[in-house]
């Protein structure tokens, strides 16, 4: 069943987070989260992170991705990358609200 919350940003952004880090979609990690808190199941370990996924924990405890050398990311700049996750959000969020993309 879709549903949809309003939830602060701060709390989707260290969800979403947790995910990529855990090698899990959102959507899984939320309902676990759900469950846990209704008490209808036990917490799950985290697996490990494959090395082959690119992603590893920095040591500030924040993920960071490696690309292959001939990713487009690669040879952006810092604000082209940014424009790129704002079009990507603005995109998700019209796709919520219904609109045309």
């Amino acid at each position: 069943m879709k549903t949809t919350l309003d939830l602060p940003d701060e709390l989707v952004r260290q969800m979403k987070l947790r995910a990529v880090t855990q090698g899990r979609t959102l959507r899984d990690l939320v309902a676990d989260f759900l469950r846990q808190g209704l008490g209808l199941a036990n917490p799950k370990p985290a697996p490990p992170i494959s090395p082959e996924s690119g992603v590893f924990i920095n040591t500030d405890g924040l993920p960071v991705f490696r690309c292959a050398n001939s990713a487009p990311a690669g040879h952006m700049s810092i604000d082209q990358l940014l424009q790129l996750e704002q079009d990507a959000l603005t995109s998700e969020d019209m796709q919520r609200a219904g609109l045309s993309v």
